[in-house]
Formats: structure tokens, C-alpha cells, sequence
């Protein structure tokens, strides 16, 4: 994609990728193009060897207020096979969020609606600021929220789910913590980089390898039945992790007292 796409800035720096939202004007709603840039933004970052962090971040007062209301209102005039050609393009782009074998971390400096909700809740780790707002607002506006709600029942549960979905109230970020929708509050700006920035630093710390591995592992299992399948299946994930080469380099660098290769090369592991 072009780093430079009106809708989404791409930059990297050593093994991190920011992807930024960048319609403040609309705060930054998704239209068309908007979602198909992030999804080839995730899609490309996910294949980058060199790339181990993605952060998803954000342009203006708002995170992202879900769908922009004009696109919709052309949508309206879609035939039901493009309607749900278009939804399936939202839906994908969801997905290459949340199955992404980089670890993606939502940097939430204001609110975030319908839609904007649903890309929080696809990613692995989200904090926002304290002022940050949440809403699954679609039923006032004649709606559902259908591409986010497998996210969304993942990241905070079926009851949670069913208070926010059908009153569509407004929660803050404390509540959003509390429901687990996010993993941490910030008070300031200065304090959402600063978390972002420690959760970066603790993720370049472990093996690439072992967090593709882990992230496939944690969407596989959930919700299993504890099954001899299911036992067979995670034994034998352990079984590669201890025969992969992250795994033989982890367990000989703690042996021997060292940090192992893919920390000693740290962020700057690769110029990107």
C-alpha cells in the first residue's frame, strides 16, 4: 500500500509499525477506502519479517467513530449482493487485524464508536486515555453490530455484550478496563505512549516466533471443551515451540546466562 494513503500513514521504525487512522476531519469513520488500506496494512505488516510490533494509532480528538454516515447512506442504495460484498470487506479487514502473527496494539487517544469499538477489541492489547469514550451504537441508528461481534464477545464477554449491544449506553475507560475491552488507562497523551512504548518494549523482549505461535494458540483454544483432542492439540504445540529454533535459542541463552539473539539485536534488529 502507499504509506502515504490519505485515509491510513503507514511508518516503521526499527521492528515497530504504526498504522494511523487519518481522517480526523470525519473522526476518522471508515469509508471504503479507509478499509481497504488497513486491511492491506495488516495484511503486508503480518508477512514483514522485520517488522515484530504493530501499533494501531490514531489522528485528532477521535479514535475512530465507526462507519462514516454518508458512506452508509450510499450503502442504503446498494443491491443486497453489494451490501454484503461491502460488509464482507469490513469483516476481513477484522480479521487481519486480530490474526495478524505480529502483536497489535491499540494506542486510543479518544473515542471510539460502533465500528471503532469493534477495531479495538480485534486487537491483543488496547489502552486509552482516561477522557477516551466507548459505544456500540448501532441499534440507535437502525443496525447491529454483526463484522464486530465475534471481537467484541471475545474481548468482553456475552453479558457485557448484551447490555452495551442493545442499550447502546456510553461507557468510559475505566469501565471499558473493567468489561475488558481495554487492558490499561492512561491519564495523559505523555502517559498512552509511555504504556504503549512498555508493552512494545516487553513484547520485542520475547520471540517472534513463540508470539505468532501463542496468538494462534490463544484463538484456537478458547472456548474448547477440555478434550483428550483438545489436550492432544496443545501438547503437541508444545512439542514444535521446545523444537523450533526460538525454542532451542530461548532455553540455551537462559542456561547460559545471556539475553537470547532476537533480544541482543533489540528494536533495530533489521533497518526497515
Amino acid at each position: 500500500m502507499n504509506p502515504t494513503a490519505a485515509s491510513v500513514h503507514l511508518e516503521r521504525f526499527g521492528a515497530i509499525a504504526t498504522v494511523t487512522l487519518n481522517r480526523p476531519e470525519v473522526r476518522n469513520a471508515f469509508d471504503a477506502a479507509t478499509i481497504a488500506a488497513l486491511h492491506a496494512a495488516f495484511t503486508a505488516l503480518g508477512g514483514e519479517t522485520q517488522v515484530r510490533v504493530i501499533v494501531l494509532a490514531a489522528q485528532g480528538p477521535a479514535f475512530c467513530a465507526g462507519a462514516d454516515l454518508r458512506y452508509m447512506q450510499q450503502l442504503a442504495g446498494f443491491t443486497d449482493a453489494q451490501n454484503r460484498d461491502d460488509a464482507m470487506h469490513l469483516a476481513r479487514m477484522l480479521r487481519a487485524v486480530a490474526e495478524c502473527p505480529k502483536p497489535v496494539i491499540a494506542r486510543v487517544q479518544g473515542d471510539a464508536f460502533a465500528g471503532g469499538l469493534g477495531l479495538v477489541a480485534a486487537c491483543d492489547l488496547a489502552v486509552a486515555v482516561r477522557g477516551a469514550r466507548f459505544c456500540l451504537s448501532e441499534v440507535k441508528l437502525g443496525l447491529i453490530p454483526a463484522t464486530i461481534m465475534p471481537h467484541v464477545l471475545r474481548a468482553i464477554g456475552e453479558r457485557a455484550a448484551q447490555r452495551y449491544t442493545l442499550t447502546a449506553e456510553v461507557f468510559d475507560a475505566e469501565r471499558a478496563v473493567a468489561i475488558g475491552l481495554l487492558h490499561a488507562v492512561a491519564a495523559d497523551a505523555a502517559a498512552l505512549d509511555a504504556q504503549v512504548a512498555a508493552w512494545t518494549q516487553a513484547l520485542l523482549a520475547a520471540s517472534p516466533q513463540a508470539l505468532a505461535a501463542a496468538k494462534r494458540l490463544l484463538a484456537d483454544v478458547a472456548h474448547r471443551p477440555l478434550s483428550e483432542a483438545l489436550l492432544a492439540d496443545t501438547a503437541e504445540r508444545i512439542a514444535e515451540a521446545r523444537a523450533s529454533a526460538d525454542g532451542r535459542e530461548g532455553i540455551a541463552a537462559f542456561l547460559a546466562k545471556r539475553q537470547p539473539d532476537w533480544v541482543e539485536s533489540g528494536p533495530n534488529r533489521t533497518a526497515l
